[in-house]
């Protein structure tokens, strides 16, 4: 009964995971394209997909707990070996970590892009408002005061 339980569990997260993935697909696009409003949208989707799924993930170790068994993999291994459908729970398992673990590169990958933009945007701040001195010197080899930093609008 529980291992039923845990297989349909499983097999439900499959379409979450797949939509997950979509949509960290799409948000590295919008990333690139800058597109704020589809960002936000994606956003919004993205946090009911994670709810759902560390919902039934909380599910999945509930049950392993109330066999007496861990929680992680080894749990699902020792359920698996005393069961039918054995076979087809620890398949399927491999089938939802592997989905989650393509979601999880992409988030990754979604997230240099993000502090690479940052970077950018922050240096293009820096140029507009005048950034640090330039290191100039003078003939005396001290740093030359005359080229004093100012803003884009006032050059």
């Amino acid at each position: 009964m529980h291992d039923t339980n845990l297989l349909q569990l499983i097999t439900d997260d499959f379409a979450p995971a797949q939509h997950l993935l979509e949509l960290l697909q799409t948000e590295s696009l919008a990333l690139h394209g800058r597109d704020m409003p589809l960002l936000e949208e994606i956003l919004a989707q993205k946090q009911a997909l994670i709810i759902l799924l560390d919902q039934h993930g909380r599910k999945r170790s509930e049950i392993l707990a109330s066999l007496n068994l861990p929680t992680n993999r080894n749990g699902l291994e020792q359920l698996a070996s005393h069961s039918s459908i054995g076979d087809q729970l620890l398949e399927q398992s491999d089938v939802l970590t592997d989905l989650l673990a393509q979601c999880q590169a992409t988030n990754v990958k979604n997230g240099q892009s993000i502090l690479v933009q940052q970077a950018a945007t922050a240096n293009q701040l820096k140029i507009l408002n005048g950034g640090e001195p330039p290191a100039l010197y003078d003939a005396r080899g001290s740093t030359s005061m005359l080229a004093k930093p100012r803003p884009l609008s006032q050059a």
